[in-house]
């Protein structure tokens, strides 16, 4: 998911910013590739669900096609009583009350997102899990983001004990990603095969 503009946000080392992009080339084509999995997004959606056990609030995010598929764990959420806040996607952070599938709308770049009202920035504070999105993240807990800073600018609203996840595919799981000093790292990595705890 990426959407937003990046002002405000402090500029990229030239480095960092040449080798994400040039990662995130890479993981993409790679997504594009990938054939479907509805076995193992299933699997992904357990332990996802077993993670954020617990929380009574969660933000998360809806997955496009190419990305590890979320619809099912929000969905499965919201059954369970869970409040789920998802992303309104606009040129700054903003959420709104996920009510269900028909509740949801296309957004920019067609990613959906919720028809209902939007609550402004602040409302990621109620949250005491975020599942973030991301190509790549590492067993130490840094994450590369689908590029544009809403998530950067996003956190910042965020609870400081909220716990944050990344929903990956098992070979996205890199021993280093190129990272800023302004990048959130995240506690717990979930891919088809396997939960990574990340250390704090």
């Amino acid at each position: 998911m990426t959407s937003g503009s990046r002002e405000g946000q402090p500029r990229a080392t030239r480095s960092a910013e040449v080798g994400k992009a040039a990662l995130r080339s890479r993981l993409r084509a790679a997504r594009t590739a990938r054939a479907a999995d509805p076995a193992g997004d299933e699997i992904r959606t357990l332990r996802a669900l077993d993670a954020c056990a617990g929380a009574a609030v969660v933000a998360a995010y809806a997955s496009q096609p190419r990305e590890p598929a979320t619809l099912e764990l929000i969905e499965r959420l919201r059954l369970a009583g869970v409040k789920v806040l998802l992303p309104v996607l606009t040129g700054r952070p903003d959420w709104a009350w996920y009510s269900g599938p028909e509740g949801l709308t296309p957004g920019p770049l067609g990613i959906p997102r919720p028809s209902g009202p939007a609550l402004g920035p602040e409302a990621l504070g109620d949250a005491e899990w975020i599942w973030l999105p991301g190509l790549a993240g590492t067993p130490d807990g840094h994450r590369l983001g689908t590029g544009g800073g809403w998530y950067d600018r996003a956190l910042a609203w965020a609870d400081p004990g909220a716990r944050r996840g990344l929903l990956l595919f098992d070979e996205e799981v890199l021993e280093v990603v190129p990272t800023d000093p302004w990048d959130r790292d995240v506690h717990l990595l979930v891919t088809e095969l396997r939960r990574l705890d990340c250390p704090e």
